[in-house]
């Protein structure tokens, strides 16, 4: 008999595609082929996301699709804390879990195809860093779930719970195996990757029969010892990410933060329960740069929230001219099903003016990030490539995270590989991609 197979759709952020390599790992453990078409499928699970109204439409469809192409349909992830409003709109999926619960999802599994009962998993050639679906020169390394803000746009921590970091011996570890495996660059991710251990106080944990303290800046040091790049993601700026400029600056970690601003206006900061820092946010920017002047900083931004005036709105376009992020994505504000911000009693902004500043706002980050580009032409930079097409090597920079960020177009007759990295000279660039020969 063939081994039981599993088609999987994977939505949402680097965290869901975290859970799926989780699952898919099990699955594999217990002997189950992932395949990638639906007729080859015996089950097809969806990894859903249910940040916004539109993820959560998304979401539906690809759902709705599973069951027209296969019909035997497990739901997971974020939107499956919304059980009900799947099954209205599709009563036929066999299971539904929420966010991180890898046994329910497996279990669910076992009851629609359960796995081999003289399966061996001794020969099952799972790597030791398991299941990836990322290519396999990076790799995203969660260190833990949930949030402690109550930011009122946001139904993140309803949907994944309170803060809960992962021991640092066992991210420490995984990292390592990571690294073994081939993994060039480690993508530090979570809801707020600042609080890192403030759930355990910090406990000291052992990495290879050393202490090593649960918290950022320790957690960065000994990852630094890996020689792989470590990108960071969702960081919130508490005064102890000072301590990461300088960690930079000695080229242990990549100088690149993520950090999600999302407004400047003190008004609307309020309004979304964000901490209304943006005077010292821009001075700690400058302090920042003067330390480590290769610095990157991306962050997100929303648009159109309930109350927000033309005011606001062009006080955040002056914050962005003085701030000079490298960096910035937009999202117009969606009023997604139990958020706070529903209940504030605020002024919508109407659609059109949404739409309007959401315009003048990438006008105005463009112009930015065009000119900051500029400054790079000339310069000798290290790039990792990702792909190699007709075309030739295309690779990102030291300021580019994979799939959000811009690109490095390489001119060479040389043959490269994905993961190799090299060094380039910079030659061209536009809004958000450079173009470079080889040094």
């Amino acid at each position: 008999m063939s081994n039981p197979k599993v088609g999987f759709v994977s939505l949402g952020c680097p965290k869901a595609l975290v859970d799926s390599e989780r699952i898919l790992t099990q699955l594999r453990t217990e002997g189950y082929e992932v395949v990638p078409t639906y007729e080859d499928a015996d089950v097809v699970v969806v990894n859903t996301c249910g940040f916004i109204d539109s993820a959560k439409a998304e979401s539906l469809d690809a759902i709705g699709e599973a069951i027209a192409e296969n019909g035997r349909v497990i739901v997971t992830g974020c939107m499956g804390v919304e059980e009900n409003a799947i099954r209205d709109v599709h009563p036929s999926v066999l299971a539904v879990t929420g966010p991180q619960q890898y046994e329910q999802v497996v279990n669910a599994v076992h009851e629609v195809v359960p796995p081999k009962a003289d399966h061996n998993p001794l020969i099952d050639l799972v790597p030791p860093q398991g299941v990836k679906l990322t290519p396999r020169h990076y790799a995203y390394l969660k260190i833990s779930e949930g949030c402690n803000h109550s930011c009122s746009f946001c139904i993140i921590p309803s949907m994944r719970g309170k803060l809960v970091s992962r021991p640092v011996g066992e991210v420490l570890g995984e990292a390592e195996r990571l690294v073994k495996a081939g993994v060039k660059e480690l993508l530090v991710i979570s809801q707020d990757t600042s609080a890192y251990g403030v759930d355990i106080k910090y406990r000291t944990g052992f990495w290879n029969g050393r202490p090593v303290k649960s918290r950022m800046t320790e957690m960065c040091e000994a990852l630094s010892e890996l020689g792989a790049w470590v990108r960071l993601h969702y960081v919130y700026p508490y005064p102890h990410v000072d301590e990461l400029i300088p960690l930079m600056a000695e080229g242990k970690i990549l100088p690149y933060l993520d950090i999600p601003f999302q407004h400047a206006s003190p008004k609307v900061l309020k309004a979304m329960k964000r901490p209304a820092f943006e005077d010292k946010t821009l001075a700690r920017i400058k302090s920042w740069r003067e330390i480590c002047p290769e610095l990157t900083i991306r962050s997100t931004f929303i648009v159109g929230f309930p109350g927000e005036t033309e005011e606001d709105f062009q006080y955040l376009l002056d914050w962005l001219t003085e701030a000079q992020l490298d960096r910035v994505g937009c999202f117009q504000y969606s009023p997604v099903e139990g958020a706070p911000a529903n209940e504030l009693g605020l002024e919508p902004v109407p659609d059109d003016i949404k739409q309007e500043r959401w315009e003048r706002f990438m006008a105005h980050q463009q112009a930015i990030s065009a000119a900051r580009l500029q400054q790079k032409i000339g310069k000798t930079i290290p790039v990792i490539i990702d792909e190699v097409d007709e075309e030739g090597p295309i690779g990102r920079s030291m300021a580019d995270a994979p799939e959000i960020d811009g690109n490095v177009y390489i001119d060479t007759e040389q043959a490269l590989s994905p993961g190799d990295i090299v060094m380039v000279t910079v030659t061209d660039a536009d809004e958000y991609d450079l173009w470079a020969q080889l040094a």
